[in-house]
């Protein structure tokens, strides 16, 4: 169902993004077992004790190899392709050569040893999928979900016309964006909200209207800058020089990603970002209360990016290339520890010598 407005709307749900969502609970994360306390025992009884192992040794392996979060990111790749029935997503592991490998120029910030990841993994994925095909996944999730994703994705057709987030996304990030957002309504893709191929993103039918917005803007944005030209590269090897920002990737839950340098970068250009137009659509959250509670508070440069891009008006004077405004806050030395921690502690209202770790509230 599509609604027109100056961002132009589509909600809908996709069994086969949401077989692969359903990934990171059978696998046994903490993270997503949380979230689904009861679906999570209750299939994997269906499976063979093997496929659930398979599953655990292809997460772990995913993480320690760097290919990051197994199922986002899979997701992600996967996406390129048919993905509305779990039949789609094994016919695509099963023709990964014709179906996804030449699509590689438009997952550009996937890395080749990603894609490596992916080709040698893609054997032991199709048989798990294939798996939960045979134990019946369609019809227990239909049987988990009933008119919940239909109903809801009515509903936020029509609530999100008024909505245009598209037009602040590309005034303020200086990307070339198409009108068109896709909204993919996932049972079980909690708590995440994913970006996947296109301008299109899964999200959780329960989340509300205000959520919806904020998901929508913040990953419309992946990847904010080219993460391997020379800004992305000049950004990171001078962060990866700040002791606080080596800290919280080296010392952050592994399970909320952001696993590298490089993952932090793009994340936090990105929330500082969409905390500016969601100011602007009046859906956002205050910034320190946003950034204390999101996972264990480790976006500091986030914060530090937002506080400095407020202070010059980024808003007021129309925005541009966020590309072109780190070149020049590189140049300017203005994200050294010494500029850019003072401002971060500003926004997050912490001291500016207590940046990360946080103490709970």
């Amino acid at each position: 169902m599509s609604v027109q407005s100056g961002t132009e709307w589509s909600v809908v749900e996709s069994e086969g993004l949401d077989a692969i969502a359903f990934l990171g609970a059978l696998s046994g994360v903490p993270l997503y077992l949380g979230e689904y306390p009861t679906e999570t025992p209750e299939f994997s009884a269906r499976l063979a004790p093997a496929v659930i192992e398979r599953l655990k040794e292809l997460t772990a392996d995913a993480s320690s190899s760097g290919f990051g979060l197994m199922w986002p990111n899979l997701a992600n790749g996967l996406s390129v392709e048919g993905d509305s029935t779990i039949g789609e997503v094994i016919d695509s592991l099963d023709r990964l050569g014709e179906r996804i490998l030449t699509h590689r120029a438009e997952l550009d910030t996937w890395s080749e040893s990603d894609w490596q990841w992916l080709i040698r993994s893609s054997p032991s994925l199709r048989d798990i999928l294939i798996a939960m095909r045979e134990a019946g996944f369609a019809d227990f999730r239909r049987a988990k979900a009933g008119s919940s994703l239909a109903d809801r994705a009515q509903e936020l057709a029509s609530q999100l016309a008024s909505f245009d987030v598209v037009t602040l996304d590309r005034q303020l990030s200086g990307k070339d964006l198409t009108p068109r957002i896709e909204i993919v309504l996932s049972y079980f893709c909690r708590p995440h909200g994913v970006r996947i191929h296109g301008q299109r993103f899964i999200q959780s039918p329960d989340y509300d209207l205000m959520t919806t917005v904020r998901i929508a803007a913040h990953e419309l944005l992946h990847p904010p800058i080219d993460m391997k030209g020379p800004v992305a590269t000049a950004l990171v090897e001078q962060l990866e020089k700040d002791k606080v920002l080596v800290g919280i990737v080296k010392g952050h839950d592994p399970s909320w990603g952001y696993t590298t340098v490089e993952g932090v970068v793009d994340e936090d250009i990105c929330q500082a970002l969409d905390q500016l137009v969601i100011e602007q659509l009046s859906v956002a959250r205050n910034p320190a209360d946003r950034w204390h509670e999101a996972d264990g508070g480790m976006h500091v440069l986030a914060a530090g990016l937002y506080g400095m891009l407020r202070d010059d008006g980024w808003v007021k004077h129309g925005g541009g290339s966020i590309e072109s405004w780190l070149a020049d806050a590189l140049s300017a030395g203005r994200l050294e520890p010494a500029d850019l921690h003072p401002v971060a502690a500003r926004v997050l209202e912490r001291p500016v010598d207590q940046l990360w770790p946080i103490d709970p509230r």
